[in-house]
């Protein structure tokens, strides 16, 4: 008998002292909560470094999405891109929610069949695929997304050996002209938008994608089912998204001239963002107040794509929109324990166990993850520290960061750190990756083991000839 597929739960944001997010914020007792947990608590039970979901703020950022993109454009789906945070607890929520998902790899899409996600829900994007990957998907039905020229044949080889039908699409390299002096975010590179954009190895040409429909439309077992482009996290504007969802419609335009095929399906990919009245880090300028919401993006790029559609008597497609950092990334903090506390002559270093092994961009853009004492959260910051971790570069987790005074034991959390944290995590230093735990109102459970020493260690080998010279008579 089959199972009833479970309702997913009714939301009700918390009412904080000061909020963070719907249901992230500062507690009845000073304390820096996530749902109903004291995050005091959360610490001192599981152990730092520790990464905290909050469940419901993760199905709230989803539903943002989804309605502010369907009340405008009602032919529209949500693909969770799943690298952004690839739990296995993670993908169970967005199924519920009704989230299809984002690919790369056979870890990722094993990990969203593992989960019971629908394969038709799916699609498998990258640039390299291998046999493995390109047979799991066809195997278990999934929308392909083509990126190299040879791709389709070795398709066509395996499911023939499989005999079985396969759908695809096709990634654009979109020209994006209106974008030629448009600046981007500086963590993509030097350039404009459009210079950024061609600087990167995905997409096929015009040229190509013509005659990869051609020769598609005369395999049987080929269906065509969408185009793709992903710009990325290279704008906050939406304007510039909208410039991109447009340049779709125009490319199926041209298709549809060249070969007679109309994309029935368009996916503009993620990049999408998210604002915070603290921004997510100090002297941030992309994701403050001012950030732009779904209802933005999603009024805007639903213009385009009708206003063009129109243009060229084309139908309407079905949209797929593949938000990643934006759903999970403010559902996330990340804790770590105040160390060695050290006063220089210009600086002050406050020590935590938490690194950029755990929060990797903080390596590289300075300003991010916006960081509050975990006890006494709303306290006035009196000093100016750099918050740097255990390993044996500098580390800095938050440099120039305006805290209250804190001691050793004390906590610091790093907040909007659901996203490309613990699925980017590194071991440099043979450090252990932390645990996650998922939060439900008053509910905590581990999601994610905390590595032990025998994970990192088993799985190196030493060959014989190396033990008998280290160990042998």
């Amino acid at each position: 008998m089959a199972h009833a597929k479970r309702r997913a739960p009714e939301l009700k944001p918390v009412d904080y002292s000061t909020t963070f997010g719907e249901f992230i914020g500062i507690g009845p007792n000073g304390n820096l909560f996530v749902d109903g947990c004291d995050v005091q608590e959360l610490a001192e039970k599981y152990g730092t470094p520790l990464y905290i979901i909050s469940e419901n703020q993760l199905r709230q950022n989803y539903r943002a999405f989804r309605d502010a993109f369907q009340k405008v454009y009602p032919d529209t789906e949500i693909l969770f891109a799943n690298k952004s945070n690839n739990g296995l607890a993670i993908r169970h929520i967005m199924n519920q929610e009704g989230a299809g998902g984002d690919c790369f790899g056979a870890q990722e899409m094993y990990m969203a069949l593992l989960a019971g996600t629908n394969p038709k829900s799916l699609v498998l994007n990258g640039s390299n695929k291998q046999d493995e990957e390109l047979e799991m998907a066809i195997a278990n039905g999934l929308c392909i997304n083509i990126d190299a020229m040879d791709e389709l044949d070795r398709i066509v080889e395996i499911a023939d050996r499989l005999d079985c039908t396969v759908d695809i699409g096709i990634r654009l390299k979109l020209d994006l002209e209106p974008l030629r002096n448009r600046m981007g975010v500086a963590m993509h590179g030097p350039g404009t938008l459009k210079q950024q954009s061609d600087s990167t190895k995905w997409g096929m040409s015009r040229e190509q994608t013509v005659e990869i429909v051609n020769r598609a439309k005369a395999m049987p077992r080929i269906n065509l089912k969408e185009t793709h482009f992903h710009l990325s996290r290279m704008s906050n504007d939406p304007s510039d998204f909208a410039v991109m969802a447009r340049e779709m419609i125009t490319w199926s335009g041209y298709i549809r001239d060249n070969t007679g095929w109309t994309p029935p399906c368009i996916d503009i990919g993620g990049g999408w963002t998210f604002g915070k009245w603290y921004g997510t880090g100090p002297n941030s300028q992309l994701d403050g107040p001012n950030a732009p919401k779904p209802e933005d993006y999603a009024n805007l790029c639903a213009a385009a794509i009708k206003d063009e559609a129109e243009k060229l008597g084309l139908p309407l497609p079905k949209l797929r929109v593949e938000p990643g950092r934006a759903l999970s990334g403010p559902a996330g903090v990340a804790v770590g324990k105040v160390g060695a506390i050290k006063t220089g002559t210009s600086k002050k270093w406050v020590n935590l166990d938490i690194s950029t092994n755990h929060l990797s961009w903080a390596a590289v853009l300075d300003w991010y993850y916006h960081s509050v004492p975990v006890k006494n959260a709303g306290a006035e910051p009196t000093e100016t520290v750099d918050l740097v971790g255990p390993l044996c570069n500098s580390d800095e987790i938050g440099p120039h960061r305006n805290m209250p005074v804190l001691s050793r034991g004390d906590f610091v959390a790093f907040l909007d750190a659901g996203g490309y944290t613990e699925s980017s995590a590194a071991r440099y230093n043979a450090q252990l990756l932390p645990a996650t735990v998922l939060v439900s109102g008053g509910t905590t459970e581990v999601i994610t083991e905390r590595e032990q020493l025998k994970d990192v260690a088993g799985r190196f080998r030493v060959p014989p000839r190396l033990l008998a010279g280290s160990f042998a008579p």
